[in-house]
C-alpha cells in the first residue's frame, strides 16, 4: 500500500484559561466606560436635579436657551423668569442650565448704551447718508438699464 491510513485524533482539552483571557479586555473596556462617562454623567444629572429642585424666588439663572433673568415665580414644574424690566417668560423647570452668584445680572452692561441715545444733529446727518444711498443705488440701477 502506497497511501497509509488517517486516523482521527484525539479532541484537544479545552481551555478555560484562553477563554478568561480573551474576556479579559472587554471587562476592561466595560469598566472604563463606567468611571470616564457613566459616573460623571450620573453626578452632573444628580446635581442638576439638586440645583433645580432649590429654585426659589430672586435667583438669577440661565436657561438652555442662553436667556439670562431673575426667577419671580416658582411652580411644581414651571419657573417664570425676568428678563427685562417688565418682560416674563415662562420655562420649564429643567430648562434652568446654570444658577449664577447673587448680582450677575446688574454688573452686565451693554457696551455702546451710549451709542444707543442719538442726538438730534446725529440724526439730522444719519438721514443725509440715507438719501444719498437711495440716490447712487438709483443712479446704479439706471445704469444697468442702459
Amino acid at each position: 500500500m502506497l497511501i497509509s491510513d488517517a486516523f482521527a485524533q484525539a479532541a484537544a482539552p479545552a481551555q478555560n484559561d484562553a477563554s478568561l483571557i480573551s474576556l479579559l479586555p472587554m471587562i476592561g473596556i466595560l469598566v472604563l466606560f463606567y468611571f470616564l462617562l457613566i459616573r460623571p454623567q450620573s453626578k452632573r444629572a444628580k446635581e442638576h436635579k439638586q440645583m433645580v429642585e432649590a429654585l426659589q424666588r430672586g435667583d438669577e439663572v440661565v436657561t438652555n436657551g442662553g436667556v439670562l433673568g431673575q426667577v419671580i415665580n416658582v411652580s411644581e414644574s414651571y419657573v417664570i423668569v425676568e428678563i427685562a424690566p417688565g418682560i416674563e417668560v415662562t420655562t420649564l423647570k429643567s430648562s434652568v442650565q446654570t444658577l449664577l452668584p447673587k448680582g450677575t445680572l446688574r454688573s452686565i452692561e451693554p457696551k455702546n448704551k451710549a451709542a444707543k441715545t442719538k442726538t438730534p444733529k446725529a440724526a439730522a446727518v444719519d438721514t443725509k447718508t440715507d438719501e444719498s444711498a437711495d440716490a447712487s443705488a438709483a443712479k446704479e440701477a439706471e445704469a444697468e438699464k442702459k
